[in-house]
């Protein structure tokens, strides 16, 4: 870097141990109390209620829920780089991490005010984009902290780890909200299931999952050492160095194909993610019980994929994971879209959960093993970018598909598209060893 472009804070790289057993332990846990919010209102519960209920008909609602996912997707894209330059300058990550979790929070209380009235449907969408502009932005600085808190040449492991235990947190939230609010005759509470109480009290409680959970990393996870710049001085210097990094990225080359490949099946996961439960209640006609079972099954499943694909990061090498678990997807995603029966979509679907998380933590791990350490955090920065630049894509896709052709399955047909463009494109990337 130039030296008219203002440098990096000095900070401290990872210690050979990582953040310790402890350390380790509640920063996976984290991952276990934010994942409840992707997983009850993103892609099942609140989605569903939604689409099916508020809005006028479940195609028209998932073409309106895909526009608000996608221009929620453009709000992360812009700002996820730019603030994480930002908090490069500042050095900390843990303060930002902090804001954000308590905007999911308070959103998450406020999701109890969507009552199952055609006006609340702009007050929903609303609500929940903005929770989940929060919650991605977060975890653009969680996942920033794995190449110090992962001991040496354990990164495949603690990262497949802390995914397996997002799947089992959004597991047990669902599995809670299914025994507390939906099954019972009479809810907790005495709610009332012809208001849709039942349904909008998953938001308060989501809310109050992510603040308790959350709160172990805040205490033993170690951050790195504030820098003791002034906020404009951050401000200026973390813009210049987005800059700088941004000029010099074609100099990158495996970085850079990896980063676009990475648009393209991450779009593709995001968007199954964010339209399985409608799909699930508008193809299928599940209930909100059927809904939340199939949940639980998935996040099963894919916890298992996550922890037991963890050694094989380590083994095989992050690119080979990522390319295993892609093709599984778009083998298993073809055959899901031909079935008409519940229990076809239902094994198929948790064939599919058990390939979802490698492909995610396995990205994690080959983005910490491609970026030169001098420029580590700057391009987990735009890692972060690369997964929301094109976040706009797959949901409109979708929601444009599905309007157009009056059908969800052609509309979800499109994601294996994303798969495939993904998987061509890393294909050629050499993977260099694992450095400190």
């Amino acid at each position: 870097m130039s030296s008219s472009v203002p440098t990096q804070p000095a900070l401290p790289d990872a210690t050979p141990e990582g953040a310790g057993r402890r350390g380790i332990v509640a920063w996976c846990l984290y991952d276990w109390a934010n994942s409840a919010f992707p997983t009850v209102i993103v892609t099942f519960v609140f989605a569903a209620y939604v689409t099916n209920v508020i809005a006028e008909t479940p195609e028209i609602g998932t073409g309106q829920w895909g526009l608000a996912m996608g221009l929620s997707g453009l709000v992360i894209a812009l700002l996820s780089p730019i603030l994480g330059a930002i908090a490069d300058q500042n050095g900390r990550r843990k303060p930002w991490i902090a804001v954000l979790a308590l905007l999911c929070v308070m959103i998450g209380g406020l999701l109890w005010t969507v009552e199952p009235v055609a006006g609340a449907l702009i007050w929903a969408l609303v609500l929940v984009a903005a929770a989940n502009v929060a919650f991605e932005i977060g975890t653009v600085f969680y996942n920033a902290m794995l190449p110090e808190v992962a001991p040496r040449g354990k990164m495949g492991r603690i990262s497949g780890w802390a995914w397996g235990a997002g799947y089992a947190g959004g597991l047990a939230c669902l599995a809670a909200c299914l025994l507390l609010f939906v099954q019972p005759e009479v809810p907790l509470f005495g709610l009332d299931k012809e208001a849709y109480e039942h349904v909008r009290a998953t938001g308060p409680f989501v809310g109050l999952w992510f603040l308790v959970f959350a709160l172990p990393m805040f205490l033993f996870t170690p951050d790195r050492q504030a820098s003791g710049k002034p906020a404009g001085e951050a401000v200026r210097s973390g813009l210049a160095t987005l800059w700088e990094t941004l000029r010099k990225l074609p100099r990158y080359g495996s970085i850079l194909r990896f980063l676009i490949a990475r648009m393209f099946y991450t779009d593709g996961l995001n968007t199954l993610f964010a339209f399985g439960g409608i799909y699930a209640a508008g193809t299928f006609g599940m209930s909100f019980d059927e809904i939340l079972i199939f949940g639980i099954l998935l996040n099963v499943t894919a916890g298992l994929g996550a922890v037991g694909f963890a050694w094989i990061d380590d083994w095989l090498g992050p690119k080979r994971t990522i390319l295993i678990a892609v093709g599984c997807l778009i083998v298993l995603g073809t055959a899901i879209l031909l079935v008409d029966s519940k229990l076809w979509f239902y094994l198929l679907g948790c064939a599919i959960g058990v390939f979802i998380g490698p492909a995610q933590s396995a990205s994690r791990t080959l983005m910490a093993r491609l970026a030169p350490a001098e420029v580590r955090t700057e391009m987990f920065g735009l890692y972060a970018l690369s997964g929301k630049v094109t976040a706009w894509m797959g949901p409109i896709l979708v929601g444009f598909v599905t309007v157009m052709a009056d059908s969800q399955r052609w509309g979800m047909a499109t994601i294996l598209l994303l798969f495939v463009i993904g998987a061509v494109l890393l294909l050629p990337l050499k993977e260099p060893p694992e450095e400190r």
